[in-house]
Protein backbone atom coordinates (compact mmCIF):
# COMPACT_ATOMS: atom_id res chain seq x y z
CA UNK A 1 0.00 0.00 0.00
CA UNK A 2 1.07 3.30 -0.84
CA UNK A 3 1.90 6.20 1.82
CA UNK A 4 3.63 8.95 3.18
CA UNK A 5 5.32 10.48 5.79
CA UNK A 6 4.00 13.12 8.01
CA UNK A 7 6.16 15.94 8.82
CA UNK A 8 6.48 15.74 12.22
CA UNK A 9 8.62 19.36 12.78
CA UNK A 10 5.16 21.12 11.41
CA UNK A 11 2.94 18.41 12.39
CA UNK A 12 0.16 20.65 14.51
CA UNK A 13 0.05 18.12 17.14
CA UNK A 14 3.38 16.65 17.40
CA UNK A 15 3.30 17.52 21.28
CA UNK A 16 -0.04 14.64 21.64
CA UNK A 17 1.12 12.51 19.68
CA UNK A 18 5.11 12.05 21.38
CA UNK A 19 2.86 12.07 24.74
CA UNK A 20 0.66 8.86 23.78
CA UNK A 21 3.11 7.34 22.16
CA UNK A 22 4.78 7.03 25.62
CA UNK A 23 1.76 5.46 27.37
CA UNK A 24 1.62 1.53 28.09
CA UNK A 25 -2.57 2.00 26.71
CA UNK A 26 -2.59 5.08 24.08
CA UNK A 27 -6.11 4.25 23.28
CA UNK A 28 -9.70 6.07 22.94
CA UNK A 29 -12.65 4.71 22.14
CA UNK A 30 -16.40 6.03 22.10
CA UNK A 31 -19.55 4.22 21.15
CA UNK A 32 -22.55 5.57 19.45
CA UNK A 33 -25.78 4.96 17.85
CA UNK A 34 -25.94 5.81 14.72
CA UNK A 35 -29.46 5.77 13.21
CA UNK A 36 -29.64 3.40 10.43
CA UNK A 37 -33.58 3.42 9.95
CA UNK A 38 -33.61 4.66 5.58
CA UNK A 39 -30.42 2.18 5.13
CA UNK A 40 -32.07 -0.83 6.97
CA UNK A 41 -35.47 -0.19 4.74
CA UNK A 42 -33.38 -0.16 1.27
CA UNK A 43 -31.78 -2.96 2.46
CA UNK A 44 -34.36 -5.17 3.03
CA UNK A 45 -36.58 -4.11 0.52
CA UNK A 46 -33.52 -4.76 -1.83
CA UNK A 47 -32.87 -7.91 -0.29
CA UNK A 48 -28.82 -6.73 0.09
CA UNK A 49 -26.36 -8.09 2.56
CA UNK A 50 -26.80 -5.37 5.66
CA UNK A 51 -23.42 -6.54 6.96
CA UNK A 52 -21.53 -5.92 3.63
CA UNK A 53 -23.11 -2.56 3.08
CA UNK A 54 -21.98 -1.45 6.40
CA UNK A 55 -18.57 -2.57 5.93
CA UNK A 56 -18.61 -1.08 2.66
CA UNK A 57 -20.37 2.56 4.50
CA UNK A 58 -17.53 1.93 7.44
CA UNK A 59 -14.72 1.98 4.89
CA UNK A 60 -15.86 4.70 3.25
CA UNK A 61 -16.03 6.87 6.10
CA UNK A 62 -13.22 5.84 7.93
CA UNK A 63 -10.99 6.66 4.25
CA UNK A 64 -12.51 10.24 4.02
CA UNK A 65 -11.10 11.47 7.17
CA UNK A 66 -7.41 11.60 7.01
CA UNK A 67 -6.51 10.26 10.83
CA UNK A 68 -7.78 6.93 10.27
CA UNK A 69 -5.49 6.32 7.80
CA UNK A 70 -2.47 7.12 9.75
CA UNK A 71 -0.34 4.58 11.38
CA UNK A 72 3.10 4.84 13.43
CA UNK A 73 5.71 3.08 11.36
CA UNK A 74 9.39 3.21 13.40
CA UNK A 75 8.11 6.22 15.89
CA UNK A 76 7.09 8.24 12.32
CA UNK A 77 3.52 8.60 11.49
CA UNK A 78 2.79 7.31 7.82
CA UNK A 79 -0.45 7.98 6.07
CA UNK A 80 -1.69 5.60 3.35
CA UNK A 81 -3.32 7.11 0.14
CA UNK A 82 -6.43 3.82 1.37
CA UNK A 83 -6.53 2.06 4.69
CA UNK A 84 -8.47 -1.43 2.93
CA UNK A 85 -10.97 -3.16 5.25
CA UNK A 86 -10.39 -6.69 7.53
CA UNK A 87 -13.41 -8.25 8.67
CA UNK A 88 -14.41 -10.87 11.05
CA UNK A 89 -16.94 -13.74 10.15
CA UNK A 90 -18.46 -16.28 12.14
CA UNK A 91 -17.61 -20.15 11.28
CA UNK A 92 -20.24 -22.79 11.99
CA UNK A 93 -18.01 -23.82 15.13
CA UNK A 94 -18.79 -20.65 16.80
CA UNK A 95 -14.65 -19.40 16.19
CA UNK A 96 -13.82 -17.09 13.41
CA UNK A 97 -11.59 -16.05 10.57
CA UNK A 98 -10.50 -12.88 8.32
CA UNK A 99 -12.05 -11.83 5.57
CA UNK A 100 -10.58 -8.70 3.43
CA UNK A 101 -12.66 -7.08 1.60
CA UNK A 102 -12.45 -4.73 -1.81
CA UNK A 103 -14.34 -1.58 -0.32
CA UNK A 104 -12.79 0.87 -3.56
CA UNK A 105 -15.08 -0.57 -5.64
CA UNK A 106 -18.75 1.12 -6.57
CA UNK A 107 -21.01 -0.45 -4.34
CA UNK A 108 -23.23 -2.42 -7.64
CA UNK A 109 -20.03 -4.12 -7.78
CA UNK A 110 -18.63 -4.75 -4.48
CA UNK A 111 -21.33 -7.02 -3.49
CA UNK A 112 -21.67 -9.66 -5.40
CA UNK A 113 -17.50 -9.43 -5.46
CA UNK A 114 -17.86 -9.50 -1.27
CA UNK A 115 -20.27 -12.17 -1.65
CA UNK A 116 -17.31 -14.30 -3.09
CA UNK A 117 -14.82 -13.07 -0.68
CA UNK A 118 -16.79 -13.75 2.20
CA UNK A 119 -17.87 -17.63 0.66
CA UNK A 120 -13.50 -18.13 0.23
CA UNK A 121 -12.57 -16.53 3.55
CA UNK A 122 -15.45 -18.78 5.07
CA UNK A 123 -14.31 -22.24 3.37
CA UNK A 124 -11.12 -21.23 4.47
CA UNK A 125 -11.08 -20.34 7.90
CA UNK A 126 -8.52 -19.23 9.87
CA UNK A 127 -7.02 -15.82 11.31
CA UNK A 128 -3.87 -15.72 9.27
CA UNK A 129 -3.44 -11.76 8.56
CA UNK A 130 -2.82 -10.45 4.79
CA UNK A 131 0.92 -9.04 4.32
CA UNK A 132 -0.69 -5.04 4.69
CA UNK A 133 -2.37 -5.80 7.71
CA UNK A 134 -0.27 -2.52 9.54
CA UNK A 135 -2.97 -0.33 6.80
CA UNK A 136 -5.78 -1.94 7.42
CA UNK A 137 -9.12 -0.98 9.23
CA UNK A 138 -9.81 -4.05 11.87
CA UNK A 139 -14.04 -4.49 11.85
CA UNK A 140 -16.11 -6.61 13.65
CA UNK A 141 -19.84 -6.67 15.04
CA UNK A 142 -21.83 -8.41 17.83
CA UNK A 143 -25.13 -9.04 15.91
CA UNK A 144 -26.67 -10.56 19.01
CA UNK A 145 -26.75 -7.72 21.34
CA UNK A 146 -27.30 -4.44 21.59
CA UNK A 147 -24.87 -2.94 23.97
CA UNK A 148 -23.31 0.98 24.94
CA UNK A 149 -19.84 0.45 25.38
CA UNK A 150 -17.50 -2.23 24.44
CA UNK A 151 -13.88 -2.97 25.39
CA UNK A 152 -11.53 -4.49 22.86
CA UNK A 153 -8.42 -6.68 22.94
CA UNK A 154 -4.85 -4.79 21.90
CA UNK A 155 -1.52 -5.57 21.14
CA UNK A 156 1.69 -4.68 23.37
CA UNK A 157 3.39 -3.24 22.30
CA UNK A 158 0.49 -1.07 21.20
CA UNK A 159 -0.65 -1.04 17.71
CA UNK A 160 -2.23 2.32 15.50
CA UNK A 161 -5.07 0.02 14.03
CA UNK A 162 -8.55 1.98 13.82
CA UNK A 163 -10.61 -0.82 15.23
CA UNK A 164 -14.71 -0.39 14.53
CA UNK A 165 -17.19 -2.86 15.69
CA UNK A 166 -21.09 -2.61 15.83
CA UNK A 167 -23.76 -4.54 17.70
CA UNK A 168 -27.28 -5.48 17.24
CA UNK A 169 -29.19 -2.35 15.78
CA UNK A 170 -32.40 -1.26 17.59
CA UNK A 171 -35.77 0.19 17.40
CA UNK A 172 -36.12 3.60 19.26
CA UNK A 173 -39.02 6.40 18.95
CA UNK A 174 -39.77 4.13 15.82
CA UNK A 175 -36.37 4.90 14.08
CA UNK A 176 -33.80 2.11 14.00
CA UNK A 177 -30.08 3.06 15.81
CA UNK A 178 -26.89 0.44 15.96
CA UNK A 179 -24.39 0.73 18.47
CA UNK A 180 -21.04 1.53 16.36
CA UNK A 181 -17.91 1.51 18.33
CA UNK A 182 -14.28 3.01 17.83
CA UNK A 183 -11.24 2.25 18.99
CA UNK A 184 -8.36 4.17 17.96
CA UNK A 185 -4.55 5.21 19.20
CA UNK A 186 -4.67 8.79 20.59
CA UNK A 187 -1.53 9.20 19.40
CA UNK A 188 -2.98 9.94 15.98
CA UNK A 189 -6.27 11.41 16.51
CA UNK A 190 -8.48 12.82 18.68
CA UNK A 191 -12.57 12.93 19.51
CA UNK A 192 -12.50 15.88 16.98
CA UNK A 193 -11.61 13.50 14.37
CA UNK A 194 -13.79 10.45 15.53
CA UNK A 195 -16.60 12.95 15.59
CA UNK A 196 -15.72 13.13 11.79
CA UNK A 197 -15.79 9.52 11.40
CA UNK A 198 -19.47 9.30 12.75
CA UNK A 199 -20.51 12.21 10.83
CA UNK A 200 -19.03 10.70 7.46
CA UNK A 201 -20.89 7.20 8.25
CA UNK A 202 -24.41 9.26 8.47
CA UNK A 203 -23.62 10.50 5.27
CA UNK A 204 -22.68 7.01 3.77
CA UNK A 205 -25.72 4.91 5.19
CA UNK A 206 -27.97 7.96 3.42
CA UNK A 207 -26.36 7.13 0.26
CA UNK A 208 -26.95 3.52 -0.74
Amino acid sequence: MNYRYVDLENYPRRAQFEYFSSLAYPYVGTTVNVDITDFLHRREGEGTDFFLSLCYCVYHAANAVPEFRRRIKDGRIIEYEASPLSCTLLLPDESYCYCDLDCSLPYEEFLPKAKEDKERALAKGGITESEDVDAQLFISSLPWLSYTSLVQPVPSPADSNPRISWGRYFEQNGRSLIPVSVLCNHALMDGLHISRFYSELEKQVSRI
